[in-house]
């Protein structure tokens, strides 16, 4: 994944503070060339990367730690900084007036289309009426991609397949569109920054009067982001950027780093090609993850949309008195495969990061849970009630009754032990500071 390489170096640097002895200036001249040195390899400027580091080395040498040891000071520093240098405070998108008009725009091949589809299922997932206006009248088969992104994510899209002028398309429906909470445009990109790009976004912003401006931009495009952001800042003065293919292998620093530096906020990223696979960028929770610190509002927010706050409760009541049932745990799995993958939600929660889950764990398969529910359904109610008396005559009797090999219910009866035994853990931990002890967290760090 996109900065995963720059998360492990970063945690490493982290835990040479925590084994130090005491912090002096060889300590921190060499924590300061590890983060250059991670920094740059994740394609980030080099003048950005001294300039960030030559602040956190000031700030540890010169201030004086608040109530805190110095080690503690110093890693507090490192997260303040590199939050400040990715843009500081979250800058959320607020649907404030009817309708909130975005318009997306950017490059050729930049995932427009694909993000269109996915801030609309974001905004319609918080109750708000979406639609879809597709203005990309240049590239074969845009009206067709942006009519299926609304087919998948359950909204409607306007376009008009045989019409070559955007404005004409926009002003034939401008009307309709007042019935919508927000209403997100589709413009037309190019294979480069070229002048007519330029000239058609600044006609249709004329004539749309976007209330959000948001350029989208791809993690592999590098530090030549910086100079196309300032262009598309100065043609329609970006109010935010869309950072996509955050899954990939690309090392993504530039992209990231530059827009954060242009004046234009991140507002989201793409971490993948479902639907929900788009997250409000938050730069304390991205570096949290980095730094191997989690990042619970974003956990909390994607549980605000897999389940009721009820049902959130109570799953999270019996999980940690430890009473839970088969059907409890597949009940979990269902809401946690709504908020994305198991190895994404485990970076959100603070201080799992640093435990080593069993790799069957976290790539648990989407098929499986499938295959679990029909197994499920060949069980009697004592086992489902009480897994542990489900023995090898049992698997053999369910694997005949659901047609589900006996290794995938040996695998759910495995995964059912390791919640129990994880329930145990936490139990009685309602407090997050023992919880983070009992894991082997950083429960003493501050962050204001």
């Amino acid at each position: 994944m996109v900065l995963e390489r720059l998360g492990e170096s970063l945690k490493s640097t982290l835990q040479k503070i925590a084994k130090a002895v005491f912090v002096d200036d060889r300590l921190v001249n060499e924590l300061v060339k590890d983060i250059q040195r991670s920094l740059l390899q994740a394609d980030v400027n080099v003048q950005l990367v001294f300039n960030l580091t030559k602040r956190i080395k000031e700030r540890v040498l010169e201030e004086e730690a608040p109530g805190i040891s110095k080690k503690e000071f110093l890693i507090t520093v490192v997260y303040e900084e590199l939050v400040r240098f990715l843009g500081g405070e979250a800058k959320k998108i607020e649907i404030a007036k009817k309708p909130t008009v975005i318009m997306l725009i950017g490059l050729f091949g930049s995932g427009k289309t694909t993000t269109a589809g996915k801030l609309g299922h974001y905004f319609a997932n918080r109750g708000h009426k979406v639609c879809l206006v597709g203005l990309d009248v240049h590239r074969p088969a845009a009206m067709d991609q942006i009519e299926q992104v609304a087919s998948d994510a359950k909204l409607v899209a306007y376009i008009d397949k045989k019409e070559k002028d955007p404005l004409k398309i926009y002003r034939r429906i401008e009307q309709e569109l007042k019935e919508f909470d927000v209403v997100i445009i589709d413009t037309a990109g190019r294979d480069k920054l070229s002048t007519d790009l330029i000239e058609e976004i600044e006609k249709v912003k004329e004539a749309v009067q976007p209330d959000e401006r948001l350029l989208v931009i791809s993690a592999d495009i590098g530090q030549t982001s910086h100079a196309q952001v300032t262009q598309f800042h100065a043609s329609c003065g970006l109010t935010g950027i869309i950072v996509t293919k955050m899954d990939g292998t690309a090392r993504g620093g530039g992209a990231l780093t530059a827009c954060a530096v242009s004046g234009a906020p991140i507002k989201f990223i793409g971490v993948g090609e479902k639907l929900n696979d788009l997250e409000s960028f938050n730069p304390k929770g991205f570096v949290g993850r980095l730094l191997g610190m989690g990042d619970l509002e974003e956990l909390l927010e994607k549980a605000k949309v897999a389940m009721s706050e009820e049902e959130a409760q109570d799953l999270g009541q019996r999980f940690l008195k430890g009473e839970f049932t088969l059907i409890d745990l597949y009940e979990q799995m269902q809401a946690m495969k709504k908020m994305g993958s198991l190895r994404k939600l485990v970076e959100m929660i603070p201080g799992f990061s640093q435990l080593q889950l069993p790799k069957e764990v976290l790539d648990v398969q989407e098929g499986k849970l499938g295959l679990w529910k029909t197994a499920m359904d060949s069980m009697n109610q004592n086992e489902l009630e009480n897994p542990e008396e489900i023995d090898a005559g049992r698997i053999e009797r369910i694997s005949k009754g659901s047609g589900v090999s006996a290794q995938n219910i040996r695998e759910l009866v495995k995964q059912y032990k390791q919640g129990k035994k994880m329930a145990k853990m936490m139990k009685g931990s309602t407090d997050m500071g023992k919880m983070m002890k009992k894991i082997g967290g950083m429960k003493n760090m501050r962050f204001g």
